[in-house]
């Protein structure tokens, strides 16, 4: 389809945690893993997907932050607020940090239901409910 997403692609600071954390999650969220290569993976749903690759080691030394210049966050459209609600204790059984916990789950405002969290990179993850 023209004009639709095809692929996104992030590096990670360290590939085994990201396929666990990424794995679940888009398996969560319908994607299949699509392919498999000692560096990288990624993840299919319809058309489009995801792929994530090990950053090489000479560029290890500058973290990553949503604030500079770059990507922010990737937002997936969750389906319903019960998937949403469900997501949020999942993530939270795995321990994963809640952002905006005090204002959950409006934290985009009072018509936005949502769950936003970080991934092991602390890229911010942001799960909606329609």
């Amino acid at each position: 389809m023209k004009g639709a997403l095809h692929h996104v692609e992030l590096y990670v600071k360290d590939l085994e945690k990201s396929k666990a954390f990424w794995g679940w999650l888009l398996q969560e969220l319908g994607y299949e893993e699509y392919q498999v290569w000692p560096q990288g993976i990624s993840y299919l749903l319809g058309q489009t997907y995801l792929v994530f690759v090990q950053t090489e080691d000479r560029y290890l030394d500058i973290p990553y932050h949503r604030c500079r210049a770059g990507l922010n966050h990737l937002a997936f459209h969750g389906g319903s607020k019960g998937f949403v609600d469900g997501l949020t204790l999942k993530l939270k059984e795995k321990g994963v940090k809640i952002l905006y916990e005090e204002r959950h789950p409006y934290a985009g405002g009072p018509d936005y239901y949502a769950v936003f969290f970080e991934d092991p990179d602390r890229m911010k993850v942001e799960v909606t409910g329609e």
